[in-house]
């Protein structure tokens, strides 16, 4: 053996703290067997695949929420496309509610008339009724109360921190 090359087959010796030794240093350390250490390998990778299954499984979620939302944004937008392209003979104004009915071709048409104004008889099959809003979305009058009500309670909370102040 040369003086400048390590001696490889010469045990190594820890000479740090205990704490930090890779291997006992203490006759009263706990054996470590080469079972215990495959023991503790198989348990440290069983909790990190489960912690993996965990994680992708909230992202899994997370994408089909995400696909079911996107969904039905493109479903919005498709019935407001076709609701646009509804025939029409006044200028349609944000707020206000139209009523729309089907055509003898198919196609449909909107009229300030609602069914009622007709006496419950209009001359065309009647489709529904729907408010035009600032954004140029369209809500089916139906869906304009559950709106009314949200805007509602967010009036009366602004008010009710007014009072607070």
């Amino acid at each position: 053996m040369t003086s400048g090359e390590p001696d490889n087959d010469r045990p190594r010796i820890h000479r740090g703290p205990a704490h930090s030794s890779p291997y006992p240093v203490s006759r009263l350390a706990p054996q470590m067997g080469l079972v215990d250490l495959a023991r503790e390998i198989d348990q440290a990778d069983q909790m990190v695949s489960a912690r993996l299954g965990a994680q992708l499984r909230v992202i899994a979620d997370q994408v089909k929420a995400l696909q079911a939302q996107a969904r039905q944004i493109l479903d919005q937008a498709k019935s407001d496309q076709h609701l646009h392209h509804a025939r029409c003979a006044f200028r349609r104004i944000p707020g206000k509610v139209y009523h729309l009915y089907e055509e003898a071709e198919g196609t449909t048409c909107f009229s300030m008339l609602s069914p009622d104004d007709w006496k419950g008889k209009p001359p065309r099959p009647f489709l529904g009724s729907y408010r035009l809003e600032k954004d140029m979305t369209w809500t089916a009058l139906g869906d304009t109360e559950g709106a009314d009500d949200g805007q509602r309670l967010v009036a009366h909370l602004f008010e009710a921190a007014d009072d607070h102040r």
